[in-house]
């Protein structure tokens, strides 16, 4: 009885501990978990770089960290500034072509085949009724405003959970290799002789995912940056960073590339709409098979269903940056049933190539 009282209160403490920790952290967890992310991924790059600073910890985790913030927080930040503005001078078009004289319709629409002339007369009586027009403005304008401004208060708050991230991140850096061997000795007790395939099957995983998703989101969002620019596209970073968001989202860059020739074709510059849609379907959605196959090159690919519901559900749960969080869990998760399971032979095979490479399987090459 005695012994059973004792593994019980020792049981409680550590309930209670487990508790106590989650509540203090839970602010931070998805800042911890993005910094985790971030450092695997770029793991090796760091590993190179101590190595020319001859080992210098704290130097090699301080130049990682800033670069982390010029090239995500700094860019991020400025947008976000800026982004208000975006939305105030596209609301004030709109209202200015409301409030102007002569709107009719383009004339390509009567154009079209079957329902051109019928589309083409249902909008002249829209644009030839002021007070339809303005009712219907005011019932579109305020919920597009609403909103874009919740996606910049979203956009907001993802850049203060960065940089909560990148200051995490310089820690991780400087002490990962001994937070490593504290969590290798925990994975082998719990994993046993698989900890290492494990181990190897996660990081892998991480550095896939993170590299496709960021890597082809900034390549469609500068690739679509260049092409409103030319086309004469109105709120370039705004549309350039939604294609960024959206990139993370299966078919979602589409929808603001689609959104931007229809504004075109609305403006009778159906030249420059034409060029728009045929720059978004061979350039930014063709940057889509193009750039992911050659990031991923090792790891696992999410089915179509686990990464939208892995952008849907980490955003809901982590805010912005579960964007990223929650497609890398899920791919994690995907991968380990994988391994497990045995579907996934051509990671241990790699696994045991390394293994057997470095002389001793236990050793994972990177901090998870």
């Amino acid at each position: 009885m005695d012994g059973f009282g004792k593994r019980a209160a020792r049981l409680g403490a550590i309930v209670l501990l487990i508790v106590g920790c989650t509540l203090v952290l839970r602010p931070f967890i998805s800042a911890i978990l993005f910094a985790g992310v971030v450092v695997v991924s770029s793991w090796p790059l760091h590993q190179r770089l101590l190595a020319r600073l001859r080992g210098r910890r704290n130097l090699a985790a301080l130049t990682m960290t800033l670069c982390l913030t010029l090239l995500v927080i700094v860019p991020l930040s400025l947008v976000a500034w800026n982004m208000a503005d975006d939305v105030k001078r596209v609301i004030d078009l709109l209202r200015a072509a409301i409030d102007g004289a002569n709107l009719r319709s383009p004339r390509w629409l009567a154009g079209l085949p079957l329902v051109g002339p019928m589309l083409d007369g249902y909008l002249n009586n829209l644009l030839g009724n002021r007070e339809e027009l303005t009712l219907l403005a005011r019932r579109l304008i305020e919920p597009t405003r609403y909103l874009v401004t919740s996606g910049g208060l979203l956009l907001g708050g993802g850049v203060v959970q960065l940089t909560m991230a990148t200051f995490v991140s310089f820690f991780l850096y400087r002490d990962g290799a001994g937070a490593m061997r504290v969590i290798g000795v925990g994975a082998a007790r719990m994993f046993g002789e698989h900890a290492a395939r494990v181990s190897i099957t996660i990081s892998l995983t991480v550095r896939g995912v993170m590299l496709g998703l960021i890597g082809t989101a900034l390549a469609q969002a500068i690739v679509a940056a260049i092409g409103f620019a030319i086309a004469g596209v109105p709120a370039v970073p705004l549309l350039a960073v939604l294609t960024f968001v959206l990139s993370l989202v299966p078919v979602g860059p589409p929808l603001v590339w689609g959104g931007a020739a229809l504004w075109l074709f609305v403006h009778d510059q159906s030249g420059w709409g034409i060029f728009m849609l045929v720059w978004g379907v061979l350039l930014i959605s063709g940057v889509d098979n193009v750039v992911r196959p050659m990031l991923i090159s090792r790891g696992t690919t999410l089915p179509f269903l686990l990464t939208f519901l892995g952008v849907l559900g980490g955003v809901v749960a982590f805010g912005f940056v579960g964007l990223f969080i929650g497609p890398t869990l899920l791919a994690i998760a995907y991968s380990l049933i994988n391994e497990w399971t045995g579907s996934n032979a051509e990671i241990a095979a790699e696994s045991d190539h390394i293994g057997d490479a470095n002389g001793a399987v236990a050793t994972p090459p990177a901090p998870l």
